[in-house]
């Protein structure tokens, strides 16, 4: 396995997603982008006018004032903004380079983020980003374009090599502090990382970020984050370079490792349910381009009801 995807690949997730073993008709254009407009576009929406309720019309939009005052129900109508800036934030941290099934978590990000580009610059959608985490490279901004320039670059970032440094930085809360500046009001931001972490500092950025912007969680998640294989005693190497040694064949201990991983992603969880973020987890053991309409198709679902 490659610890970075190569250019051609992301840039053939415009087209379809055969490269990552989904039949050729699964195209990127249809399934996956009418999903993501029905999913995201809805939220750029500017009021309109009231009129007449019709048969067929969604009651979620009736205008409950103004049926009462005139007894005639009536309806809010809306109109769909042509264009949104969408924003990707990547985490390019060194621990992104890790992946036990399937593929690395830094290769599983960048097809995510290939995806959601390609989907929104097909709906004129103005695409940019952001990669941090690289402690060479620091953080690189790339703003929301028409076109496909600034989708390009930042996708071209995603496949270079990263820092050869193993201590890892934690730079995620100004990565979404710099993401709430020049923003025009209703952007749309992903934020595409690993999320295997302590989350409670992030809810003060994460909540300015919503204020005027609607914002998307994707945690990358291995399979080993919560279940570590049985293997003995193994040598891990902490974020801060030191040496830990731990007996993998011990049951209680592998149980209180899920039992800590349960917890952080129920805060995560919390966070987000409190926040009004969308949160659609990806995992490195399971195909990108299902996985995304999987939690697509979730979403719509929950609108639904």
């Amino acid at each position: 396995m490659s610890l970075y995807p190569r250019l051609d690949d992301l840039l053939e997730l415009r087209h379809q997603a055969h490269t990552l073993g989904v039949p050729s008709h699964h195209l990127v254009n249809s399934t996956f982008a009418g999903l993501y407009a029905s999913v995201f576009r809805g939220a750029g929406v500017n009021f309109e006018e009231v009129r007449e309720y019709r048969e067929g019309d969604d009651i979620r939009y009736m205008d409950w004032k103004v049926t009462a005052r005139i007894n005639e129900p009536h309806l809010k109508v809306f109109r769909e903004e042509r264009e949104r800036s969408v924003v990707l934030c990547i985490d390019r941290g060194p621990h992104m380079a890790f992946g036990t099934r399937g593929t690395f978590k830094s290769v599983q990000a960048a097809r995510a983020a290939a995806l959601i580009g390609w989907a929104a610059s097909r709906l004129n959608d103005r695409v940019g980003g952001m990669a941090f985490g690289d402690p060479a490279a620091g953080l690189q901004h790339f703003r929301p374009a028409r076109g496909r320039r600034a989708l390009w670059q930042l996708l071209r970032t995603l496949t270079l090599s990263g820092a050869e440094q193993e201590a890892s930085i934690d730079c995620l809360a100004g990565a979404l502090q710099r993401a709430t500046r020049g923003l025009p009001t209703g952007s749309l931001v992903f934020v595409i990382a690993d999320l295997n972490r302590e989350v409670r500092d992030l809810e003060r950025v994460l909540g300015n970020l919503t204020q005027r912007n609607s914002v998307v969680l994707l945690p990358v998640d291995d399979p080993a984050d919560w279940d570590i294989p049985a293997m003995g005693a193994v040598t891990f190497t902490a974020t801060d370079g030191a040496l830990i040694e731990i007996d993998t064949d011990d049951d209680a201990a592998r149980q209180a490792y899920r039992a800590a991983w349960e917890r952080r992603r129920e805060t995560l969880t919390a966070i987000a349910h409190r926040l009004g973020l969308i949160l659609m987890p990806v995992r490195t053991d399971r195909e990108i381009h299902l996985s995304l309409i999987h939690g697509l198709e979730q979403r719509a679902r929950s609108r639904a009801v």
